[in-house]
């Protein structure tokens, strides 16, 4: 029994002490994975970093990214690495070049922060881009559509008359994109008079209200139309841009509930001309009045944009307005429009609890409905995109303007930095447009003086 006893005693301690030893280098395991973690965290926001100068603490990270990658990353002067790569530096500010063969070199002075990752995002364009045709019979009386997917376009020099008409171009990307041509969706005839018709597109860019002299027709914008079967809708002219209205209202009070009251404010009482960027996080207006804007609207996010702001308004500055880092850029100065000519919000009750509709306020939807039909159109193509008040356009990215001078077409970021010449040559009416994807500009041009005009893609890849 005494030896039973003592076997079962020496069991229990061989026991114990193995769960200790269990719990031991369990515990020691949980320690090591968590200084692990803590090591590996701090050495991702740039702490704990060797150098070949020893032992840096507290260091920033440069995410060096370009569009397209493989470009050579200069820091002040020297060449560190290649696109996309993530550098740690000390903090301080740094003057950083991108440089690939066959673009145009881009370089932007940034401010690393301890801890903080800032990134270039640096958009290269092509020093020569090259040419492809869209259009062969000449392009008159250009309307993009609001979602930026089409272009409306009149066409009178085509051999065969029923060929002649409104054509639609459209902008969406696929495999082959230049390989898709416009289509016809009216063609023309001597009771229509198409030359001298006036378009407006429906927000949502399905439909065309087309005013001719005659009569007013309601298109679709995605097949052809016939015109025995289409009705004159004159009499319902009104209603329907009303509603059109209703829409483009309802849509803006939601878009600009996302900015500061104050920026809100000033958007719809001193300032015109303000145009969304298409990711709806910026906003470019043009001031009125001589304001300044408070220091901080919105808390400030990490590692925002370091170049210099502007805080005071003048008028006909024009500003972009970052809602998420609360920057707010000066890109140019301008004449002040009349408020005729201009384009003003149409939401100036963004915060109000609840929003106008046709039913309750009938004559609250006509701001946009003018005395002419031609006064009329002009509006609200100048509601949906500044290209017809010949001033800065968004680029797809959001993150870029592009404006024309007398000859060229240029792009710039939106901080007012690397401004950048894609095209130089001639430009009928100003036009250029860019393809949804930023891939390439569309610019109306002859390169012939018994030409017509055309369409023709400038390739930016």
């Amino acid at each position: 029994m005494g030896v039973i006893c003592m076997a079962s005693c020496c069991y229990n301690t061989r026991m114990v002490q193995s769960v200790n030893k269990r719990v031991f280098y369990t515990a020691l395991s949980g320690v090591v994975i968590l200084l692990g973690a803590i090591v590996a965290i701090q050495y991702a926001k740039g702490n704990f970093r060797v150098t070949n100068a020893g032992f840096r603490a507290n260091t920033g990270l440069l995410s060096a990214n370009s569009f397209p990658t493989g470009a050579q990353v200069k820091i002040n002067g020297r060449l560190v690495s290649a696109t996309d790569d993530t550098l740690y530096l000390e903090p301080d500010t740094y003057n950083v070049e991108i440089l690939k063969d066959g673009y145009q070199p881009w370089s932007k002075q940034l401010q690393i922060s301890s801890e903080l990752v800032t990134q270039t995002d640096a958009l290269l364009f092509p020093i020569a881009p090259s040419l492809s045709t869209l259009t062969f019979t000449g392009a008159e009386h250009l309307l993009p559509s609001p979602d930026g997917l089409k272009i409306l376009y009149f066409t009178a020099s085509m051999s065969a008359e029923q060929k002649n008409g409104l054509y639609v171009l459209d902008l969406t990307s696929s495999p082959f994109p230049l390989q898709k041509g416009p289509r016809q969706i009216l063609a023309d005839t001597s009771g229509l008079d198409l030359e001298h018709a006036q378009a407006t597109w429906s927000p949502d860019s399905s439909e065309i209200l087309l005013t001719t002299p005659n009569r007013e027709l309601l298109l679709q914008a995605d097949r052809k139309n016939e015109l025995a079967s289409l009705s004159d809708v004159s009499f319902r002219r009104k209603q329907l841009l009303a509603e059109w209205e209703e829409e483009m209202y309802l849509r803006e009070r939601q878009f600009m509930k996302e900015f500061p009251k104050e920026i809100v404010a000033i958007a719809t009482q001193s300032a015109q001309n303000a145009y969304l960027s298409p990711d709806k996080k910026r906003l470019m207006y043009t001031a009125t009045a001589d304001l300044e804007l408070p220091s901080i609207l919105v808390p400030a996010i990490p590692a925002r944009s370091t170049q210099s702001e502007t805080r005071t308004l003048v008028p006909g500055g024009i500003y972009i307005y970052d809602r998420e880092e609360d920057t707010n850029f000066q890109v140019a100065t301008v004449a002040v429009e009349s408020l005729e000519l201009s384009k003003q919000l149409l939401a100036d009750d963004v915060f109000s609890n609840t929003p106008r509709t046709l039913e309750a306020s009938p004559s609250a939807f006509h701001t946009l409905q003018a005395t002419t039909s031609a006064e009329t159109a002009h509006k609200f193509a100048r509601y949906h995109s500044p290209l017809f008040g010949n001033s800065y356009q968004w680029f797809p990215d959001s993150s870029h303007l592009l404006y024309t001078t007398d000859t060229e077409v240029r792009v710039v970021s939106y901080d007012t930095t690397n401004p950048t010449t894609v095209y130089s040559g001639p430009l009928s009416a100003n036009f250029v447009y860019p393809w949804p994807d930023g891939k390439r500009l569309i610019i109306l041009t002859s390169f012939s003086p018994s030409a017509p005009a055309n369409l023709y893609a400038v390739e930016l890849e």
